[in-house]
């Protein structure tokens, strides 16, 4: 057991005491968490900023405008709703379609209004939110994923974490939705986590369930070798969202849509560490050199971040 503690250390992995302590509690201002916590707040702070977010249909805030809800679907062919202060991609629903007077969901099954009014209901009630409390329902544009990414990914769209430590890129993963993960791109629901090459935006091995993996389980197709496109729009946006909201350390999660290209998704306060196992590679020897640098603008911490953390898997 020791020398397994030990051998983790000496890759250079970070664990949650480690990250809260180190990293959370010393570079995350507790008054700032809320421009990332609640996901309304996060998309008019990106606007402000400049920086593409998925479209807000409307926002429901209490119990009596639910009432209004079919009125607010009527106006929309697809959408996704969403709790504005959910976490690891709970009670979200995704709407691909219309058809009889029913909602197509992204897995293919069929819902009424009154199920979507349900669904709104609870995460008014704060089932799904941070800490059980009451909460606002998101409705909002639903992405079109760029067709790179059709064979490595099941009913939904893949996002692209990126770690940023004072505004410079640290260590991204692409999340790939599986059928377990029910079309969603999230770890702890089932979908695969691939390592990005930081310098070049190539996606390396991959992690499903806390295994190694080299082909997305569902469609067969080896996971690795993908250059992700807009990469240097990508980590630009990422690095960018130091100044926009003042944490130090945060996790950023981006989407290529279709039509409109890279859209900031959410930010979080608190991102996981399985980046980690899906690069092979420990975030404290990156995090040591950014902490004994200053940097001038958002293009030379960019810089930096390419020239230092290229993946030896490349």
């Amino acid at each position: 057991m020791f020398g397994i503690a030990k051998k983790i250390r000496a890759a250079g992995v970070i664990g949650v005491n480690q990250r809260n302590a180190d990293y959370i509690l010393k570079y995350n201002s507790r008054r700032f968490y809320p421009l990332v916590d609640d996901k309304i707040r996060t998309k008019l702070l990106a606007k402000k900023f400049g920086i593409a977010v998925p479209e807000l249909y409307a926002a429901i805030e209490i119990q009596r405008q639910i009432n209004d809800l079919p009125k607010l679907l009527s106006l929309h062919d697809d959408f996704v709703i969403k709790p504005a202060h959910g976490s690891q991609g709970e009670g979200i629903t995704v709407i691909t379609g219309q058809t009889r007077g029913y909602f197509r969901k992204s897995d293919g099954s069929l819902v009424a209004s009154e199920d979507l009014k349900f669904q709104v209901s609870n995460i008014l009630s704060g089932i799904y939110s941070l800490g059980g409390q009451p909460d606002k329902a998101i409705i909002e544009y639903r992405v079109k994923f760029d067709p790179i990414f059709e064979h490595i990914s099941y009913r939904g769209v893949p996002d692209v974490r990126i770690i940023i430590f004072m505004g410079v890129p640290v260590m991204a993963m692409v999340r790939l939705p599986t059928q377990e993960s029910g079309g969603k791109a999230n770890l702890h629901q089932g979908c695969i986590g691939a390592g990005v090459d930081i310098a070049t935006g190539q996606t390396l091995h991959a992690v499903w369930k806390n295994s190694v993996v080299q082909d997305h389980p569902d469609t067969g197709h080896q996971v690795a070798g993908l250059v992700i496109p807009h990469w240097d729009q990508l980590l630009d946006i990422a690095a960018r969202s130091y100044e926009m909201t003042g944490l130090g350390y945060q996790g950023v999660d981006l989407v290529m849509d279709q039509k409109f290209g890279p859209l900031l998704l959410e930010l979080n306060a608190r991102p996981g560490l399985n980046i980690q196992i899906a690069n092979r590679e420990g975030l404290s020897p990156r995090l040591k050199k950014i902490q004994v640098k200053h940097f001038s603008s958002v293009r030379e911490r960019v810089a930096f971040a390419r020239e230092n953390f290229r993946s030896i898997y490349v």
